[in-house]
């Protein structure tokens, strides 16, 4: 802009000394000097009050220098009337000039000032917005912490005699070592119900993970051998592909049998007999952003993360689903048949370790669920292998 003003002021002040120059070779021609008016109308465009007072005064000083020169017997009062009719004209241009373009001035700001208020409220209801969201989802998870706890207290009971049946189960004669592996399997699982149910009744709101430098088959291994009778059952093709070679990843060992036992429900509930689910391990750069959450957790993380892929074959979520699919409650199964709670507790739990949860689905075509966490190419001092 600066630039521009000075290109102006270079051409008013040409076109002025212009009209002085033919004022000075033609005096008895007031025309000329009404050509003043272009110099003051282009310094108008500048917004310099004080440049303006100084253009008049130099522009009207300019058409009273004709009065200079000699002129005919009885002409001079007759151009003194005529280059006063100029000045006044020159004086009215130049207050028109500058309330034009000082109203213009007004203009713009008051446009300024709108869009800045314009902004503000934007701000303001999108902090609103927020807040009742965060209000929504904490009277979400203040029901989640009543269900849970009335649910925990109701079931402990029968769990804990079921783990009595199954450990005397265990030591029966004539059990075989097949059948004692599967004891062991259940006396396992029973073992972490009873932990998260303990969870449960110590505080409405879940046990936060407690993670450590794990390898991928650590973390996957168990909750696919958990679930491979039920996928053998329903003959549906369950897949593990774990690359060597692969990161250690940042997990709590506990947490993630929880997450991914529910993610393996989810993908066999909804795939058909005779499909397929497929597991696999990658890695993939960390984003500034996944590298952000992750350092959140932990430090000691290498630039990049690794995921954990589930995608199955089955009748796939609408997109209104989808996007629905972790509000807690929100399930498309049959009543009785789900609570609407693990993907949503899934999701905290993920968060929790510093890593993501996606889910992408389309009809017909299954869904793919995606679980990212911190990767580390080194072995830290307290690796559990």
């Amino acid at each position: 802009m600066l630039k521009q003003n000075r290109i102006v002021l270079a051409i008013a002040a040409t076109v002025f000394l212009a009209i002085v120059a033919l004022e000075m070779a033609a005096p008895a021609n007031v025309v000329g000097a009404y050509g003043f008016v272009l110099p003051i109308l282009l310094v108008a465009t500048v917004r310099s009050r004080s440049l303006m007072i100084v253009t008049v005064l130099a522009c009207i000083v300019a058409t009273y220098l004709g009065l200079m020169q000699p002129t005919k017997p009885g002409r001079f009062q007759s151009a003194v009337i005529n280059r006063s009719v100029v000045a006044g004209v020159l004086l009215i241009v130049a207050y028109i000039g500058m309330t034009w373009v000082e109203r213009k001035t007004r203009e713009e700001a008051a446009r300024a000032a709108l869009a800045r208020e314009t902004e503000s409220l934007l701000k303001a209801n999108t902090q609103l917005v927020n807040a009742k969201d965060q209000l929504n989802r904490s009277e979400r998870l203040a029901a989640v912490g009543q269900l849970v706890a009335s649910v925990a207290h109701e079931i402990g009971t029968p769990l804990h005699s079921i783990a009595w049946h199954v450990q005397a189960l265990a030591e029966e004669p004539g059990v075989t070592p097949e059948m004692k592996k599967r004891v062991t399997v259940i006396d396992e699982q029973l073992t972490r119900v009873v932990r998260i149910i303990q969870d449960l009744l110590s505080s409405t709101r879940q046990r936060q993970p407690e993670p450590t430098w794990l390898s991928v088959g650590k973390v996957i291994t168990p909750a696919a051998v958990l679930m491979e009778p039920a996928f053998h059952a329903k003959e549906i093709t369950l897949t593990v592909e774990i690359p060597d070679n692969l990161p250690l990843i940042w997990a709590d060992a506990e947490k993630m049998h929880q997450v991914l036992v529910n993610i393996f429900t989810n993908a066999l509930a909804a795939t058909p007999p005779h499909g397929t689910v497929r597991v696999s391990a990658g890695t993939h750069p960390a984003s500034p952003e996944e590298l952000d959450r992750a350092r959140r957790a932990t430090d000691t993380m290498s630039p990049l993360v690794v995921t954990v892929v589930v995608r199955d074959t089955g009748c796939g979520m609408p997109e209104a689903d989808v996007q629905k699919a972790f509000e807690p409650f929100f399930t498309t199964k049959a009543v009785g048949k789900g609570t609407g709670l693990g993907l949503f507790l899934s999701r905290e739990a993920v968060l929790a370790h510093g890593g993501s949860l996606l889910l992408e689905s389309k009809i017909g075509q299954g869904t793919t669920v995606t679980v990212s966490l911190p990767g580390s190419m080194t072995a830290p001092s307290h690796f559990t292998g």
